[in-house]
């Protein structure tokens, strides 16, 4: 027995001398022991990292910034307007200022081709995502290529190849485009198929809305992040990076701000396209459930389908996301897609009061939804609507409806009943953590136990009663008006012009759109100013939460933020909705006309 122990014993030597000399002289690949543990404990990391290397290695070496410039942007409060233009040549800065339909005419006239817009607008993305980390996914080859594509059609035919030729689109890292990863943010899911190997749908798969987007002639450059991800980091406002860009569609809304495309998307169950958009100045359409594809596209919680994630848009005017949407109609997605609802794009004349000669559309007004009171920039922002509207001689109609709290607890019970087991198995995939903003899902570290079916229905039986309820308080305002009911609401995004991170206390105005499965139109207003916007000393809370929430705010702080509005009209009411949202703005342009703004 010990004649064999000893024998052990001299060859475990013998192997560890072998492996310090091989270690000294390096014939060996022994020394990657230490550095595969190293790997095994940090490997989530090491993907991130090398995506963001992956990345960075598709931006054209001339459109690198060099590190002072880069340092300077990142340090800077703001890197909006004056600052990312002033990065870019006169043509490119010309170009990526144009809108959409100003965008489409220049190419249909000959004026400016599709290389160059697309390559503007690539450049620009550029310099946005290096200065906030705004592109999960970029493909600037092929859209200059597609581009060179569609300036070859048309030198042939004379003639678009749909109304969105040759205009940069991005969007949020949900929709699959072929040949390029849909993370969604998960690390996990980095080089797979939502987070499967071997299905042969890895980078192989095309959405819907992708598909049309193509047929239409649009051109995705790039897709953007969730708000906070383990790839990139936090997505800080641009206006004033001491504020999120808020969720969950952040990384759009962000890239919006800075133009680095003409147009993007986004997704929304709870306000995600809304909240972002408000909190970047931008515009932005949230639709009812149907109204655009969201077939093959990534998500979580797929199986929910009674309050379902919508797609969004935003865009830098009222007409810009008329011509998209009105675009995608036009192909008739309900032929391709079974939830795709069989509405075309109706008739200006039937769905635009404004035709109604004399007629003075009324709107509600939702000042305060009772629980949580509006920061001073949102309630000026709203005040400036409001003497807009009544100096064009539009009634007003104050919204008293004293239930906006129900739907806080109806949104949470359907949006996450099921304790969001597809979420941690995704996060579990790589091991990476939770990211803050989702860390409260899984008290312990691990899912809640799924609300019981019996449960669950009823909340579903509740929120169909709430939908009532709500309908007929909004058609008893014909009373009010002498006429007929409002046509849509006018009401705040969020208390907030932004937040502070890891400072969101969930909100009414952003919930009840979706439990209501309203349309709603964010419609950019003003800027927090410090000197004006500050909390009055006569303000009394309505409860603990609003007392928190008000604190939150500080007018130095918060200056320079964008404040917006949300226009809210009645389920599937787009096309009234949007030609309701541009009264607005010519509202406010001439109330700012006359004020000398």
């Amino acid at each position: 027995m010990a004649t064999k122990s000893s024998f052990h014993f001299l060859i475990a030597v013998i192997l560890l001398v072998s492996i310090f000399l091989t270690l000294v002289d390096g014939t060996s690949d022994m020394w990657k022991f230490s550095e595969f543990f190293s790997r095994r404990q940090t490997s989530w990391q090491l993907v991130a990292s090398e995506k963001r290397e992956a990345n960075l290695a598709k931006i054209p070496p001339d459109w690198i910034l060099e590190p002072q410039l880069l340092e300077d942007g990142r340090t800077r409060l703001s890197i909006v307007g004056d600052y990312i233009e002033d990065l870019l040549d006169d043509k490119a800065r010309y170009i990526t200022e144009m809108d959409v339909p100003e965008l489409v005419a220049g190419m249909k006239n000959g004026l400016l081709t599709a290389v160059e817009v697309v390559t503007a607008f690539c450049k620009r993305a550029a310099y946005a995502h290096q200065l906030s980390n705004l592109l999960l996914e970029i493909r600037f080859d092929e859209a200059i290529e597609r581009a060179q594509e569609l300036d070859a059609y048309f030198k042939e035919h004379k003639r678009l190849v749909g109304p969105l030729h040759g205009i940069p689109v991005t969007l949020k890292d949900q929709f699959h485009i072929k040949g390029l990863d849909t993370s969604m943010g998960f690390i996990g899911w980095i080089g797979t198929f939502e987070g499967e190997k071997g299905t042969g749908k890895e980078r192989n798969v095309e959405s819907e809305l992708i598909r049309e987007l193509n047929i239409l002639g649009a051109v995705p450059i790039g897709k953007a992040p969730e708000t906070n991800n383990n790839i990139l980091g936090y997505a800080f406002n641009p206006y004033n990076r001491n504020l999120s860009t808020g969720g969950s569609s952040g990384g759009e809304g962000a890239m919006q701000a800075l133009r680095g495309s003409a147009f993007g998307f986004g997704t929304d169950i709870g306000g995600s396209v809304s909240m972002p958009a408000s909190f970047q100045g931008v515009f932005s359409i949230k639709p009812s459930a149907g109204r655009i594809s969201f077939k093959d596209t990534a998500n979580t919680g797929e199986g929910q389908e009674v309050m379902p994630t919508v797609v969004g848009i935003m865009g830098h005017s009222v007409d810009a996301l008329q011509v998209i949407i009105k675009s995608l109609l036009s192909l008739k997605p309900w032929l391709h897609d079974p939830y795709a609802l069989p509405i075309p794009w109706r008739s200006e004349k039937e769905y635009n009061p404004r035709n109604e000669l004399g007629y003075k559309p009324a709107f509600g007004f939702l000042a305060n939804d009772g629980v949580l009171t509006p920061h001073p920039p949102i309630s000026r922002a709203m005040e400036i609507v409001k003497e807009a509207l009544a100096n064009k001689g539009h009634q007003l109609i104050e919204w008293d409806w004293p239930h906006h709290r129900e739907t806080l607890e109806i949104h949470s019970l359907i949006a996450r009943g099921d304790g969001c087991p597809d979420v941690y198995e995704a996060i579990q995939l790589s091991g990476e953590p939770f990211a803050p903003e989702i860390a409260n899902l899984f008290p312990n570290g691990k899912p809640r136990a799924p609300l019981p079916l019996p449960e669950y229905q009823q909340v579903v039986s509740r929120m169909k009663e709430y939908r009532e309820r709500y309908l007929d308080y909004w058609t008893a305002t014909a009373e009010q008006t002498g006429d007929r009911p409002v046509e849509a609401i006018i009401s705040p995004v969020t208390p907030y012009a932004g937040v502070l991170p890891g400072k969101f206390y969930p909100s009414t105005y952003s919930s009840s759109v979706n439990v209501l499965d309203y349309a709603s139109v964010v419609i950019p207003v003003t800027f927090a100013n410090k000197d004006i916007d500050v909390v009055s000393p006569n303000f009394r809370a309505l409860s603990d939460e609003d007392s928190m929430n008000m604190n939150e705010y500080d007018s130095e702080i918060y200056h320079g933020a964008p404040a917006a509005v949300q226009l809210v009209g009645r389920r599937l009411d787009e096309e009234r909705l949007l030609s309701l949202a541009q009264l607005v703005v010519e509202a406010l342009n001439d109330y700012k006309a006359a004020l000398g703004e």
